[in-house]
């Protein structure tokens, strides 16, 4: 993706952050804006128009999540990559289901960041036309047909088991909350246990090493993630 003209604004109370953010990403080709409360995040979206937003949960005088809630309730569907205390899991999974892409959780290297930036943005992008066909490594899902194969061997999938693999790979390299996956597939009463129970044997079906798993990854105490297309 050509980064050249992508804006992205940080909003963080933290100079220290900003400044690693600004020089990091800017290096990388991104025009960096800053803001360090709620309220300058609002002006500053509202006259730029960034293409994406790095928010911190822990803000002056607002929280990141209300801010992002209030922006998703207002229709401002730009994509948001929260930063997080690493022992924030309730906070983390509170924002991915008001409408966040992504996170990361502090201390973080810049590069991680970026990785989790690009697959916000494109992600939006894929939004916008997605394809018949979704390929990553040896895994491909023809979500047309509903044919599902493994280095070209035809895998057999219980319905269940398909919805949560078509549902991944529509979000592909997002991380996708528990409680998001469990209303997709069976409903917002439903128990966390069967989505595990689901996965597990999707594992074993796709995966080489199903305690190794390199296509569906887990988000401890957050939900999963499907590794992003080539």
């Amino acid at each position: 993706m050509n980064t050249t003209a992508v804006k992205i604004l940080v909003v963080d109370d933290e100079p220290p952050i900003r400044k690693l953010l600004r020089v990091g990403l800017g290096a990388q080709g991104y025009v960096v804006n800053e803001a360090q409360s709620a309220a300058s995040a609002r002006v500053s979206v509202a006259e730029d128009q960034p293409d994406l937003i790095v928010l911190d949960l822990g803000l002056p005088d607002k929280s990141g999540q209300d801010l992002l809630l209030e922006w998703r309730e207002d229709g401002v569907q730009i994509p948001v990559v929260i930063l997080s205390s690493r022992t924030d899991e309730a906070g983390i999974v509170k924002a991915l289901e008001s409408g966040a892409d992504d996170y990361v959780t502090k201390p973080f290297g810049v590069n991680e960041l970026a990785a989790r930036i690009r697959v916000a943005l494109r992600h939006r992008l894929q939004q916008q036309g997605e394809k018949a066909i979704f390929q990553t490594g040896g895994l491909s899902i023809d979500l047309v047909k509903r044919i599902v194969k493994v280095d070209g061997r035809e895998i057999k999938l219980s319905p269940k088991e398909y919805d949560i693999l078509r549902v991944l790979a529509q979000h592909a390299g997002k991380v996708l909350t528990h409680q998001f996956l469990l209303k997709q597939i069976w409903g917002p009463a439903a128990d966390v246990q069967y989505l595990r129970v689901y996965v597990r044997q999707l594992r074993q079906k796709i995966e080489e090493i199903p305690d190794q798993p390199r296509y569906i990854t887990t988000e401890t105490g957050v939900g999963y993630r499907l590794r992003e297309p080539d």
